[in-house]
C-alpha cells in the first residue's frame, strides 16, 4: 500500500517543483524603461502566454509582476500570447 501512495504523490511533487522552477521567469519591466526598448513581438507573446498562469499567481502577491506586456507589437504579440496560453491549457481540440 505504501508503494501506491508514493506513485500518487510523485506527480504532484514534480508539478510543484516545476511550478517553482518556472516561476522565476515571471517578471515585468518598469513602464518607463519599457517604452524606450524595442516592442515585444510574436515570440515574446508566445513565452508570456506559456508563463501566464505563473505570472497571474505572482501578480496576486506582487505589484512588480504583470501578466501581459504593455509595450508590444499588437496583433503579432496577441497571436503569440493566445497560442502560448492555448498550448498550456490544451487548446480547444479536445472539446470537439
Amino acid at each position: 500500500m505504501k508503494k501506491n501512495y508514493v506513485k500518487r504523490l510523485l506527480p504532484f511533487v514534480v508539478f510543484i517543483f516545476i511550478l517553482f522552477l518556472i516561476s522565476s521567469c515571471a517578471d515585468v519591466t518598469n513602464i518607463d524603461a519599457c517604452t524606450d526598448v524595442k516592442p515585444y513581438g510574436f515570440f515574446a507573446g508566445l513565452w508570456h502566454g506559456i508563463i501566464a498562469p505563473i505570472s497571474f499567481i505572482g501578480s496576486l502577491f506582487s505589484k512588480n509582476i504583470a501578466v501581459y506586456a504593455v509595450n508590444n507589437t499588437g496583433g503579432w504579440y496577441d497571436l503569440g500570447f493566445l497560442l502560448g496560453v492555448g498550448a498550456i491549457f490544451g487548446g480547444g481540440g479536445k472539446a470537439t
